[in-house]
């Protein structure tokens, strides 16, 4: 490719084409950059201690308050960098001692609980808002996260806030979480953890001031958020729009990282330069739940960046080629894998498919090699996944391309023959097999009624047919679902869980005893696994924690407490015109390096 030629596409992959752009709704407010998106699922809210791991959520917090650290937008591997903070942490020596000082003149956006006056972000307002994740009064689905710091007095405070009754109490020093002055705190933990500034770079980090929940309540803070970021909340229809406009008091920056050599971080880097941000000065996300209205949206010009849905991957990408119609109307399409995996999780404290006896392992065993996960990524992925061989997903430590185990496998005859063997057989001649005490054997499985939730369930009953396994499915809503798996209430369900940094022991996490009823939504509770679990956290990066981590893949591949289904990949399409997006693996807070034209979509 010559020079001038390869100019031009450097340019393309970052600017996309200006031609032929798609149509343009009339109507659109003169003057005004208007990044418009649309999300999958409806948000929990916007107070971090109360989003339960709620990814879309996360996502529109990390647009408005700022943790202390963050990553640096182009880099890769991913590098984290100061967001409040004036450096990376002082870590001790044994990695239990982590200092912090924050950058002084950082303040909030205005907001009537200020009364008025210029608020500064101070190092109190990172304590306060850690603590409140051990408030009982806000039930936080998040608090493990902290638990497993083992901050020295947390859980004192929260044990007496329980056992009396009484308001936490937020006024104490304690030595696991501490300001030191005005702008510099101090983290102990009650273990080594090497990789714990990764937390901080989490929207689980975000500052909250406390006058904001005084001015209005506990219970409504999922309603105001009041950051330091880019951009504050304009307008919140729950559950259909939100809109975000950039922030009068903002800071502003220049994006100043080491972007990574490949070409589209190259052609970003070169797009951003001297680009003061956030560069545009709206944001509006629409929810939308169904995949072809979404798809008809970006057609129609609604929306600047969109996930391809799964099903339609084939014709927008066939062969992997962006499609020619879109190609004319000047569409760029970026495609990566995500640091996520998705599965199936057996509930094992259920009485049917719980249990560490040979027969429960076995019959787990059974229905996860009679899974087609392959036909799963063909027909409800469009072929856009790697098969999963363990929970740890790419980007992240302890991923190994090269394992392999049975969590991978699909092999029916192997499967019927486990069952044979631990007495799962058909009894009454009708086809379907019973319990060892020849009860009946029914799995039931949970799901959404979304379009493609009703692929995959196709493709499980198509699977449990083959091994002679019935199999019924439990309809119901995301959070209604939700509320079940955290009360260990259902038999089987899943998802994807999405790693918010490089650390692979989040993953992990999901099978650690301690987090049941949280991330753990198997409930899987083996000491040995727990103890590897402890002891890879403590080791830092190399070859003797990857054999740690490997150890405790191994252990998972045995009792199966989760059927890994894949590793997604995502291919994103972006209107012609859409400037400075790619999808970085970790971090949120991308949506300030975005730029639109102005007058470009509908009016609000």
């Amino acid at each position: 490719m010559d020079p001038q030629a390869r100019r031009r596409w450097l340019q393309g992959l970052a600017l996309g084409a200006s031609a032929a752009a798609l149509p343009v709704p009339a109507g659109a407010r003169p003057g005004r950059k208007v990044l418009r998106l649309a999300q999958q699922a409806p948000e929990t809210g916007f107070d971090p201690a109360q989003i339960n791991s709620d990814y879309y959520s996360a996502t529109l917090i990390a647009q408005m308050l700022e943790p202390p650290l963050g990553y640096d937008y182009l880099a890769l591997p991913a590098r984290l960098v100061p967001r409040t903070a004036v450096a990376l942490p002082e870590a001790s020596a044994d990695h239990r001692v982590f200092t912090l000082r924050i950058r002084p003149g950082i303040f909030y956006s205005d907001d009537p609980a200020f009364g008025g006056r210029p608020r500064e972000l101070v190092a109190a307002d990172y304590v306060y808002a850690i603590k409140r994740f051990f408030d009982p009064q806000h039930k936080s689905g998040d608090l493990y996260q902290f638990e497993a710091l083992k901050l020295p007095g947390m859980a004192a405070l929260r044990e007496r806030a329980l056992r009396d009754k009484a308001p936490f109490d937020y006024d104490s020093q304690v030595e696991g979480l501490r300001t030191l002055d005005r702008y510099t705190l101090r983290f102990t933990l009650g273990a080594p953890d090497p990789r714990f500034p990764f937390m901080l770079a989490t929207v689980y980090c975000s500052p909250i001031a406390r006058e904001v929940v005084a001015h209005y309540g506990a219970a409504q803070m999922g309603a105001h958020p009041v950051g330091t970021g880019a951009f504050r909340l304009k307008r919140w229809l729950r559950g259909s729009r939100i809109e975000l406009e950039r922030s009068p008091g903002f800071r502003g920056e220049v994006y100043q990282g080491q972007p990574a050599a490949q070409p589209l971080q190259q052609a970003l880097a070169a797009d951003l330069a001297g680009q003061r941000l956030p560069r545009v000065d709206e944001v509006v996300v629409e929810v939308v739940e169904e995949e072809q209205p979404r798809w008809l949206g970006f057609l129609n010009g609604r929306y600047h960046q969109l996930q391809v849905p799964y099903g339609l991957v084939p014709s927008v990408a066939p062969r992997g080629e962006l499609a020619p119609y879109l190609v004319q109307r000047g569409v760029q399409m970026q495609r990566q894998p995500l640091a996520d995996m998705g599965m199936s999780y057996f509930t094992m404290t259920h009485p049917v498919v719980g249990g560490y006896t040979p027969e429960k392992v076995a019959l787990r065993r059974a229905v996860a090699l009679g899974f087609d996960q392959a036909g799963y990524i063909r027909h409800v992925l469009g072929g856009q996944a790697i098969i999963g061989q363990s929970l740890i997903g790419p980007f992240t430590s302890g991923y190994d391309p090269a394992y392999k185990s049975e969590m991978g496998d699909h092999d029916p005859a192997r499967a019927k023959a486990l069952l044979d063997a631990y007495g799962y057989v058909d009894r009454n001649g009708d086809g379907w097999r019973e319990m060892p005490d020849g009860s009946p054997l029914v799995l039931e499985k949970a799901s959404l009624s979304t379009q493609r939730d009703r692929l995959a369930n196709e493709v499980w009953k198509r699977s449990m047919d083959r091994i002679g396994v019935r199999i019924s499915f439990r309809i119901s809503t995301w959070s209604e679902l939700l509320k079940l798996t955290r009360s260990g209430t259902l038999m089987m369900w899943g998802f994807a869980w999405s790693a918010s940094s490089p650390d692979g022991g989040f993953f992990l996490d999901t099978a650690y005893g301690p987090n049941a009823g949280e991330s753990n939504d198997s409930r899987f509770a083996l000491p040995a696994y727990d103890r590897l679990v402890e002891r890879q956290k403590r080791l830092p990066d190399g070859p003797e924690r990857e054999a740690v981590m490997r150890e405790a893949k191994n252990l998972l591949a045995a009792y199966m407490p989760y059927k890994v289904h894949g590793h997604r990949i995502v291919t994103d399409v972006l209107k012609a015109g859409t400037r400075g997006y790619w999808r970085h693996p970790f971090m949120r807070d991308t949506w300030r390096y975005i730029d639109v034209p102005a007058d470009d979509g509908p009016a609000a």
